[in-house]
């Protein structure tokens, strides 16, 4: 299957170009729309297709395309149509020299233009699955519902998610088969107003306690213990006018550790008082941690061997919907066979023209080693 790594990354550029033209912010309907059509359209005309249910409200469907073949094994590629970038800072695709840059280059477009090649290779070969399915969501970046779709794959044998690839420290080609939980922790302040002037003291500054329920998160942070727990307060609003004392306000603090389990010593040194400010405290998203390690390593090597070149297996910190398919049900999940970039979440996005060869070379050969091609 290697061979086919030229064609599909020659139709991966194109696509990529065309998916990144369309702006489409989380919670854009008629951009998630214009995308989904562009996939659809991109899929093996083999491929049956359906929209789904998306985990958040209000959302554009998702997307599933799911071929049927005569083999054992079922796989699912996963991907996100939805970028960080808003439309006023949309940048269609450019290209200097290796660089292609454009809004949702690398996160994750380009990895979905691979996911949607790879599809239509399987296309050509439906003696290597019982199933081949892709699913692309609209609310990866903000979603903070549950993720809806485990229980619709739980019974397939793998999951490959095309986020972005990586090199491993010496260079090598690497993956991702170990992420962090992540969550989002919410603490809202209601406390009394009072002219900051002439009487402070009869106010309750909502600031004030926020303050102090962020340094409270700042000290559980322990990057170095059992479960390197990161908790890094991020956002903090509070106050409309400098000359009053805030009565109400938000901060928002951002967690992560190996285990969703390690975040409630957080949480519950939290008081629900802080001198007569009322404190309530919400986890707004808390998605789970992966580690494929274990049930990936035989593969990776197989695959590896079939590449010619070593395939390492890597952690990232960063969240993905890799996650929740591998916590519900899916040992086997592989992450981060999309081409290589940065610049993720910043108008600046960008990939490696390069990396869409080699990654989709990656790609095929972890495929190949999956179905014994």
């Amino acid at each position: 299957m290697i061979e086919a790594a030229s064609r599909m990354a020659l139709a991966a550029e194109r696509e990529l170009e065309a998916l990144v033209a369309v702006s489409s912010p989380s919670g854009d309907v008629d951009g998630a729309e214009e995308c989904v059509a562009l996939a659809t359209a991109f899929l093996p005309t083999e491929a049956e297709v359906e929209r789904v249910e998306c985990s958040t409200p209000a959302h554009a469907l998702d997307l599933v395309g799911r071929l049927r073949g005569s083999g054992e094994r079922r796989v699912l590629l996963l991907g996100h149509l939805d970028t960080v970038v808003h439309h006023d800072a949309h940048r269609p695709l450019a290209r200097e020299g290796d660089r292609l840059t454009g809004s949702g280059a690398v996160d994750m477009k380009g990895g979905v233009a691979l996911a949607l090649a790879l599809m239509r290779e399987l296309a050509e070969r439906p003696q290597l699955y019982a199933e081949a399915a892709v699913l692309l969501v609209n609310d990866e970046e903000w979603r903070t519902a549950p993720f809806v779709h485990s229980g619709l794959f739980a019974h397939f044998d793998a999951c490959l998610c095309f986020e972005a690839g990586q090199r491993a420290a010496g260079g090598e080609e690497a993956v991702i088969v170990k992420r962090k939980a992540a969550a989002t922790l919410r603490i809202e302040a209601y406390g009394r107003s009072s002219h900051s002037g002439s009487a402070p003291e009869q106010g309750r500054s909502a600031l004030l306690a926020l303050a102090a329920a962020a340094q409270s998160v700042a000290d559980h942070s322990d990057p170095g213990g059992p479960d390197r727990l990161t908790a890094v307060p991020t956002i903090l609003r509070s106050g409309d006018a400098f000359n009053v004392v805030p009565a109400q306000g938000e901060l928002l603090c951002d967690l992560r550790a190996d285990r969703l389990a390690a975040f409630d010593p957080v949480l519950d040194a939290l008081p629900a008082e802080h001198d007569e400010v009322r404190l309530e405290c919400t986890m707004v998203r808390a998605w789970p941690g992966m580690d494929a390690r274990a049930a990936t390593s035989d593969l990776l090597a197989e695959a590896g061997e079939r590449l010619g070149r070593p395939i390492v297996a890597s952690e990232r910190g960063g969240a993905s919907d890799a996650s929740h398919l591998a916590a519900g049900g899916i040992a086997l999940t592989i992450d981060g066979l999309g081409p290589r970039g940065g610049g993720a979440h910043t108008p600046g996005e960008w990939v490696s023209a390069e990396s869409i060869h080699s990654r989709a070379e990656v790609a095929l050969a972890v495929t190949a080693a999956l179905l014994g091609a």
